[in-house]
C-alpha cells in the first residue's frame, strides 16, 4: 500500500528543493516568484536501519525498502482557486497525507511572492485556497442531499446536518480535518476527498545557519500551531539538497556533523509521516531479499499478508512470526524457534512494528 504525500506551499517556499532531496526524480527548482503549471512525481526509499541489521545475519540476495510516493504540487497563490491555470489543486485530491512547505528564510535574491517573509501568514492563504475549494464541493453535494431529504428519507436529513457542519466551519476559515463531527459521521464526505481535510505536517524551511534550532520565523510559527495535532520539522532544504548531491554515506555522515545534525532532515520527515498516517513496517526475509511492507497500526496478518499479494490474504492458514529485537539477539531463525521467539500466529493476530513474517497460505 504505497503512500503518496503532496508536497505544497507557496511559490518559492522550497517545495521542489525538497523534493529533489528526497525523490528519485529530479524536477526543475523555479527561481522566479511564479511556479510551475504541472505537478512533478517522485518515489523515495523509506531509511529503516533495520533492514541492514536483518540482513547482516542472514546475507541476501538484496535488501528492498518501502517506498512513499511524492508529489510535488506546484506552488499555490492568493486567489489561485479562481484562476484556471491552478487546476493542479485537483492533484490534491489523490494524496494520502500533505507536506506544507513554509518559507522561514530571507533571501534578497529569491523575493517572496507576499512581499514578505511570514510563515504565519502563508499558511493562512494556502489553507484558505483549499477551504474555498472544499466549500465549492460541500455545497454541490448539499443540493442533491436536500432533494432526498425532502423526501423523507432519514440516512439523508443526518447526512444534511453532517454537510451543514462542515459548511459553517468552512465558512469561519476552518480546515475540515477539525470540524465538530462524530467519526462514523466522516463517512458523508468520504466521496469528496476534501482537500483540507487530509493530514497535514509543516516543514520550516530555514537558512544553515538555522538547521539545528530554528530561527525568529520557524520560531513564530511554532508558536502559532501549539494547539494543533500536527507535527511541525525544521528543516534546511538548500543544506539538505547538498547533503543528498554526496555520493558516499560516509560523506554525508562527515557533512551532517559539521552542520551539527544527527540525520539527514528527509529521515525525520518520513518518520514523522508514518506517525501521523498510523503506519508501521514489518518485514519478509530470506536467501533472495529482505524487504519491508507497510502497513496500518492494527491490521491483523491476514491484511498485511494481503499486502504483499491479495492470494496471501485470500488463502492465509497461518504466520510464523519472530520479534525483530528477538531475531537480533538470538541471530537465527533455528535459535528463536528453540528458544520459544518464533510464534504460530492465526488469523486474529494483530501485527507488531518490525515484526519478521512468513506467511503460509493455500489458494
Amino acid at each position: 500500500m504505497p503512500l503518496r504525500c503532496g508536497i505544497i506551499g507557496l511559490a518559492s517556499s522550497g517545495k521542489t528543493t525538497l523534493f529533489n532531496c528526497i525523490s528519485n526524480t529530479r524536477a526543475d527548482v523555479h527561481k522566479a516568484s511564479f511556479s510551475g503549471s504541472k505537478s512533478n512525481l517522485g518515489v523515495m526509499n523509506v531509511p529503516d536501519q533495520r533492514l541492514f541489521e536483518i540482513d547482516k545475519l542472514i546475507h541476501s540476495a538484496k535488501i528492498v525498502h518501502t517506498t512513499i510516493e511524492m508529489v510535488d504540487i506546484p506552488g499555490l497563490s492568493k486567489g489561485g482557486n479562481q484562476n484556471e491555470g491552478n487546476k493542479f489543486l485537483a492533484d490534491i485530491r489523490n494524496v494520502d497525507a500533505l507536506i506544507h512547505v513554509l518559507r522561514c528564510f530571507d533571501d534578497p535574491m529569491m523575493p517572496h511572492i507576499e512581499g514578505s517573509v511570514d510563515a504565519v501568514r502563508d499558511k493562512e492563504i494556502v489553507d484558505l485556497e483549499l477551504q474555498i475549494r472544499d466549500l465549492e464541493s460541500v455545497d454541490k453535494k448539499i443540493v442533491k442531499v436536500e432533494k432526498m431529504a425532502k423526501t423523507g428519507d432519514k440516512d439523508a436529513r443526518h447526512a444534511l446536518e453532517v454537510l451543514n457542519i462542515y459548511k459553517d466551519h468552512l465558512e469561519s476559515f476552518q480546515s475540515a480535518r477539525t470540524a465538530p463531527v462524530h467519526k462514523e459521521d466522516k463517512k458523508h464526505i468520504e466521496d469528496l476527498f476534501l482537500l483540507s481535510d487530509k493530514p497535514v505536517m509543516y516543514v520550516c524551511n530555514v537558512d544553515e545557519r538555522s538547521a539545528t534550532s530554528g530561527n525568529e520565523f520557524s520560531q513564530k510559527f511554532l508558536d502559532s500551531v501549539k494547539n494543533e495535532n500536527t507535527e511541525v520539522l525544521i528543516v534546511a532544504g538548500k543544506l539538505e539538497a547538498e547533503i543528498a548531491e554526496l555520493e558516499t554515506a560516509e560523506d554525508r555522515k562527515i557533512f551532517l556533523a559539521d552542520a551539527g545534525l544527527a540525520e539527514p532532515g528527509v529521515n525525520r520527515l518520513v518518520r514523522s509521516a508514518f506517525h501521523l498516517l498510523d503506519l508501521q513496517n514489518f518485514f519478509t526475509a530470506g536467501p533472495k531479499e529482505v524487504r519491508a511492507w507497510t502497513i496500518k497500526k492494527g491490521m491483523t496478518a491476514p491484511q498485511a499478508a494481503g499486502v504483499i499479494h491479495s492470494d496471501l490474504e485470500r488463502g492465509f492458514i497461518r504466520a510464523e512470526v519472530m520479534k525483530y529485537e528477538d531475531f537480533i539477539r538470538l541471530k537465527t531463525e533455528h535459535a528463536c524457534r528453540e528458544a520459544g521467539k518464533l510464534l504460530i500466529e492465526g488469523k486474529n493476530y494483530i501485527v507488531d512494528d518490525g515484526d519478521i513474517m512468513h506467511i503460509r497460505f493455500n489458494v
